[in-house]
């Protein structure tokens, strides 16, 4: 017989963990776009480059945050330490970008 803890894994804890993702995500994404600004700005075509790629990593994340809802419960953790894996390295691009943009702007 098949319970809905093993058919799909829609529930609280699914939901907190989709609103936890996407609250750093947004949180990476506002810092994403005052990078972007500041390298239109410099005509910093580099760094448009690296932004256009990491929005299109932030995209990815975002399927696979909405993907959990049809997520089986026995692929559940897996499927978290995915996209934990993925968040830390968008997160982790997203501040050396920062760190970048703001190192060329302290040599001029």
């Amino acid at each position: 017989m098949a319970t809905a803890k093993t058919q799909a894994a829609s529930n609280p804890t699914v939901k907190a963990y989709q609103d936890k993702i996407s609250a750093e995500v947004q949180e990476s994404k506002a810092r994403l776009q005052q990078v972007e600004a500041k390298a239109k700005e410099k005509k910093a075509q580099a760094d448009i480059a690296t932004i256009k790629t990491l929005k299109t990593a932030q995209e990815y994340i975002g399927r696979k945050v909405a993907d959990l809802k049809t997520t089986h419960a026995a692929n559940m953790s897996r499927a978290k330490a995915d996209i934990d894996a993925d968040v830390a390295t968008f997160k982790a691009s997203v501040d050396r970008l920062t760190a970048s943009v703001r190192g060329q702007s302290s040599k001029k």
